[in-house]
């Protein structure tokens, strides 16, 4: 196992096989996450990019299974925030000390190419670098909105077994999901995805072509979690959220993709007070704090018992700034771009 593990370090190369072999091996955790940790040191370093999240809108008409925003969901109270009050917070990202922000939220139809251009040409003008996760777009939109300033896009696969993915996202199309990540890298972004881990129905053999995929696709970051069963759901009664398999998926990720970026997310500290930690000692090199602030904030409800939620953005990056020189990692003064070094 520690021979196969070397090798990847090496190769940046499993088969499916060895992969689902590392995912059903409890032994392997620890050898793999010292590797995982071992190649992002020497591939991306100890600094750790921090991205400002705007969670801008919890209005969205999708109908996902496992999400809190989902359209049926009539106990979530509903918000948006002006074109000015996402502005505002991307000014006050800047006062704050941010490189990046994060424009984030549900497929809310306000949110067109029309809307979205002035708000991201002003953000521009901040010189900070932008994130968007909107969701499905038409190619059309995704050059537009390129055009209008956006540098990155974050667009979760989910799942890559698409009976799966169709199952939980009704009224979706797998083909679709895969046609907006192509066009993106075809658009020049800095294109991310991502999975949820422990879906009801996963395999770990999905989740082994889950890490081929994210290489296929040649991601410049990728982002993943535990799913967290939300009570307000169809999937209220799933089995509880684990921390360690999320944490290989992530380890194995970054042994085959060494130089991109690997979120430590929220979903990890809200099932361990401290899986953020263990996710930057397992591979991940950023942390995406929350600036949202005042109700939208709590309502932006992906998922119960969200870690964070009910601080403030201040006392949030200051909080994580001490969690990270205990660790002796950094904060990144740089945008963090995806510098390839392979």
């Amino acid at each position: 196992m520690v021979p196969l593990i070397e090798r990847a370090v090496q190769t940046h190369q499993l088969t499916e096989d060895e992969l689902l072999f590392l995912l059903q091996s409890p032994q392997a955790d620890g050898p793999l996450f010292a590797a995982a940790d071992r190649v992002r040191r020497h591939y991306v370093g100890d600094e750790v990019h921090l991205r400002a999240l705007i969670e801008f809108s919890n209005i969205c008409p999708n109908q996902c299974l496992y999400c809190g925003l989902r359209a049926p969901n009539t106990r979530l109270a509903r918000y948006r925030l002006t074109p000015q009050q996402i502005v505002a917070l991307a000014q006050k990202a800047v006062q704050y000390g941010y490189k990046t922000v994060v424009l984030q939220g549900g497929e809310d139809p306000f949110f067109t190419v029309e809307v979205w251009t002035p708000i991201l040409q002003q953000i521009k003008a901040l010189g900070l670098v932008i994130t968007l996760s909107l969701g499905e777009r038409p190619s059309e939109d995704y050059r537009a909105l390129k055009q209008a300033g956006a540098d990155r896009y974050l667009l979760r696969i989910e799942t890559t077994d698409k009976a799966l993915y169709e199952k939980y996202n009704p009224g979706m199309r797998f083909e679709n999901r895969l046609r907006c990540l192509r066009d993106l890298k075809a658009l020049g972004y800095e294109t991310g995805t991502g999975v949820l881990v422990g879906l009801p129905g996963q395999t770990l053999r999905s989740l082994a072509r889950d890490i081929l995929y994210f290489k296929e696709l040649d991601a410049d970051m990728v982002g993943l979690g535990p799913f967290i069963p939300n009570p307000d759901t169809p999937l209220q009664d799933a089995p509880a959220p684990q921390l360690a398999p999320a944490l290989k998926v992530m380890a194995l990720t970054r042994l085959l993709l060494p130089d991109i970026n690997i979120p430590a997310t929220t979903a990890m500290e809200t099932v361990a007070p401290d899986g953020r930690i263990q996710a930057l000692q397992s591979g991940a090199n950023v942390v995406m704090p929350n600036i949202t602030e005042g109700e939208a904030r709590l309502n932006y409800a992906l998922y119960p018992g969200k870690a964070c939620a009910g601080e403030s953005p201040t006392r949030c990056r200051g909080c994580l700034e001490n969690k990270l020189r205990a660790i002796g990692r950094s904060v990144s003064q740089g945008p963090g771009w995806h510098t390839r070094k392979l």
